[in-house]
């Protein structure tokens, strides 16, 4: 049985998604990929970004994959200008490469930590935001998705390190989606996913049973139906 047109609504689309090597970020590059964008997928580990392009190509979608650290100097800025080189358009970018750093109280936090966690969640935002807007506003409709967390809005005791970084993030994405909304048809949304089964998750709450949390794949299902639908302005959303 052959695919029609509705069964790959992303066809001729170039997506990038950041943490692609596992959890919500993997289960989001195998759904676009499924659903006919080729999917270009960023994390550190080589080995795991070959295994989800295993796993694209098995399933019959298309990907190229880029092992990438997003901290290191001019790193987004040399993979913007490599796929600049490839190809035209980007028309989806999904954030979900995230660092979580040790949970402690505001007055412990550990520097080293701290700044990895910027480095990840803050800085590299804003390199990818500088490194492929030219490429997102020559698609048709662009969009950015940026997965956040609650603790973002609202402070939890000791999770101020991650919680910092996410404010920021959201912040850097509103800002952005405020200032290309008059001028280019492109897009941001911020998405909550909620308690979610990821090793994230599971260090952050070791004794939880994560058999009652929903899987990466709940969550990749619905950004693909929120790149595909489109959303104007700003949008935000908690998923579950």
């Amino acid at each position: 049985m052959t695919d029609t047109p509705s069964a790959k609504p992303l066809a001729g689309q170039t997506a990038l998604v950041t943490g692609a090597s596992r959890g919500i970020g993997a289960a989001t590059a195998r759904a676009l990929a499924a659903a006919g964008a080729h999917v270009i997928l960023v994390a550190r580990k080589v080995k795991a970004l070959e295994e989800v392009e295993d796993a694209i190509h098995a399933d019959g979608g298309t990907s190229t994959i880029a092992p990438l650290d997003l901290t290191e100097p001019d790193a987004v800025s040399r993979l913007a200008a490599a796929i600049a080189g490839r190809w035209d358009t980007l028309d989806i970018m999904v954030l979900a490469a995230a660092y979580l750093p040790e949970l402690t109280p505001a007055s412990q936090m550990e520097p080293k930590q701290f700044n990895q966690a910027l480095l990840t969640n803050v800085v590299s935002t804003q390199a990818l935001i500088a490194g492929f807007d030219p490429l997102l506003r020559r698609a048709a409709a662009g969009k950015i998705i940026g997965l956040t967390s609650s603790v973002g809005s609202s402070p939890r005791p000791y999770w101020g390190a991650y919680g910092a970084t996410k404010a920021a993030f959201e912040n850097l994405l509103a800002t952005y989606a405020a200032e290309v909304e008059r001028l280019s048809p492109l897009r941001v949304a911020i998405i909550d996913p909620g308690a979610t089964r990821t090793e994230m998750r599971a260090r952050a709450y070791p004794g939880e049973d994560a058999s009652k949390l929903k899987g990466p794949e709940v969550v990749a299902e619905r950004l693909v139906a929120l790149v595909t639908d489109g959303f104007a302005g700003l949008h935000r959303e908690r998923i579950g």
